[in-house]
């Protein structure tokens, strides 16, 4: 492990100096982790990891090989952008689908465990839903469970069409607070 945190620091340029001042770990015992001279705990590999901006599994040499891309069907190059980095928890995603010159067929659905948020930042998104089909445009949110099946396309001409899903597994839900001009809360 040592040589992989060695790697993860020099990439970002950091000098063992710079590391103990964002960790709080003194320079020599990162310099002994890094010799294999002594084996860091989980706090400290969690402390690490957030420093470098990287996985506890790329840090233990444990990522999984990267898949090779799914091919891909004709007009399908959405882009996915991940805003979320850790394992567990809420997980949000930005969505680009392109373009399309002709009207798109019903999505391909898919169910999982968990539950869904989606928000259309841009363009019209056609979500089939189980039998229903929705077409948001932006500005429209939805949620559902994703034990319903469920898929999305751009609805129609008129350009690429931007959308955040935020998934929360094991059942997590998002939990909204309103706010009201001149209304206080109760913890102020």
């Amino acid at each position: 492990m040592g040589p992989r945190l060695r790697t993860a620091r020099e990439r970002r340029g950091s000098t063992l100096t710079d590391v103990s001042r964002a960790t709080g770990i003194s320079p020599s015992t990162l310099s002994r982790i890094e010799t294999g001279r002594r084996k860091p705990t989980l706090e400290v590999l969690l402390r690490l990891a957030k420093a470098y901006d990287v996985s506890l599994d790329e840090l233990a040499g444990t990522a999984p090989a990267p898949r090779a891309p799914a091919p891909r069907r004709p007009g399908d190059e959405r882009a996915v952008l991940p805003l979320t980095r850790y394992v567990g928890g809420l997980h949000a995603h930005k969505h680009v689908l392109p373009a399309v010159d002709a009207p798109p067929t019903r999505p391909r659905q898919v169910s999982h465990d968990g539950h869904a948020w989606l928000c259309v930042l841009y363009g019209r998104l056609w979500l089939a839903l189980g039998e229903q089909d929705l077409v948001l445009s932006a500005g429209e949110v939805t949620e559902f469970d994703a034990r319903t099946a469920h898929g999305v396309a751009n609805a129609g001409p008129g350009g690429p069409v931007e959308y955040l899903i935020m998934f929360g597994p094991q059942g997590e839900r998002l939990r909204p607070r309103h706010y009201r001009p001149g209304v206080t809360s109760p913890d102020s």
